[in-house]
């Protein structure tokens, strides 16, 4: 197994990597994360060998520098030129649409890219692909149901795969109605009833956008028109994705959520490692399904109508609803705005063709201006 870097270390993803590379026995090499923070810097001292990035370190430079070394990194182009080392996998965990420039350069450099980061997709899917071919990298999923599409394919032929059906916990109001949704808290919001999340990802959850990113992603990683893609919601959150192929079977992966699973299946491919883990037993399990209600939750329906346009849109879809998320996180718009912000914005946006990394920039940068406009006129 190549030796890992963990991009986004101090978030929930990255810090179940750490745990991952423990209990297996990879060594990390290169940790980074957006800010300084005494859980990056314990990290450091943990894995005396490993460079350590930090992308903003404001007044905490010195301090980092002091106790690390020549060790510590500084700055954007850090984390970039961690993806980039010779024979590592990445693992990119950052949160945001800052991940798509790291991801990029894991792939030119032929690296393995263990994808947890939404936005390199998202927003830079057509960007992704080709670096993946430039490069002669590997890119693998991290998220639960990409990971088990990823895996029920394994052995089959594309040319076979009729359907993919991604699942869905609902989050913390599945079964409620936009009235009730009127005076839900930041609180109520971050009460994810089956996994454990960073909050702009747990917001997303409970608005279903989160699983439209995770439509969009799938078109991309498997080359599948949206048309052949559904959604269910599964609020057990015990299969995590199902596959149809041409011939009417159907394969799922199936087991109780823990994200060090696919974390573990990217770092490892193509063995796997034997750990200590409970016996899986479904005796006494109910499992559910419902259609998603996306008259309560239209960011389902934004993400697929965002994805058939293509082009900036998936990127504007994203910065929005990160400009919209922040502002419901900081009180200042209601939870049901973050769909009505999103809503508008991609309805201003003239769609064009992004060819680059500062393509992609200038519809974010676009995206959020006019975000952060909406977030202006919406009444508190």
């Amino acid at each position: 197994m190549k030796p890992l870097v963990i991009l986004g270390a101090t978030g929930s993803i990255g810090r179940q990597a750490v745990e991952v590379a423990s209990r297996i026995g990879v060594p990390i090499v290169a940790v980074a994360a957006r800010t300084p923070s005494e859980d990056l810097l314990t990290l450091g001292l943990d894995h005396p060998n490993a460079a350590v990035c930090v992308v903003e370190p404001g007044d905490a430079a010195g301090h980092f520098r002091s106790i690390l070394g020549q060790r510590v990194h500084f700055g954007q182009g850090a984390i970039t030129e961690a993806a980039a080392m010779e024979g590592v996998t990445v693992l990119n965990a950052v949160v945001g649409s800052a991940g798509l420039e790291a991801s990029l350069s894991a792939l030119y450099a032929g690296n393995r890219l263990a994808l947890a980061n939404k936005e390199s997709l998202v927003a830079g899917g057509a960007l992704v692909l080709d670096a993946l071919e430039s490069g002669g990298g590997e890119l693998l999923p991290v998220d639960s149901e990409h990971s088990a599409i990823w895996q029920c394919m394994a052995g089959e032929s594309r040319a076979d795969l009729a359907r993919l059906i991604l699942t869905a916990s609902g989050g913390p109001f599945r079964g409620k109605t936009r009235d009730e949704l009127e005076a839900v808290s930041v609180e109520d919001a971050l009460a994810h009833p089956t996994w454990s999340m960073g909050p702009r990802i747990t917001t997303d959850s409970a608005t279903l956008m989160n699983k439209a990113f995770e439509v969009i992603e799938a078109h991309h990683l498997f080359g599948i028109d949206f048309d052949d893609i559904d959604v269910v919601v599964h609020p057990q959150s015990i299969i995590h994705s199902f596959v149809e192929f041409s011939d009417g079977v159907v394969k799922a992966e199936v087991g109780f959520p823990d994200m060090r699973k696919p974390i573990q299946a990217a770092i490892t491919y193509p063995s796997r490692v034997a750990v200590e883990h409970p016996p899986f037993d479904l005796v006494g399990t109910d499992l559910t399904f419902e259609e998603p209600d996306v008259a309560t939750f239209p960011c389902l329906a934004l993400g697929y109508e965002a994805g058939r346009v293509g082009g900036s849109a998936p990127a504007v879809l994203n910065a929005a609803d990160e400009v919209a998320v922040a502002a419901f996180l900081d009180g200042r718009i209601p939870f049901l705005g973050i769909a009505d912000v999103v809503s508008e914005v991609l309805s201003q946006h003239d769609v064009f063709r992004p060819d680059s990394v500062e393509a992609v920039a200038a519809a974010d940068e676009w995206a959020r201006t006019a975000a952060l406009e909406a977030v202006g006129r919406m009444p508190r």
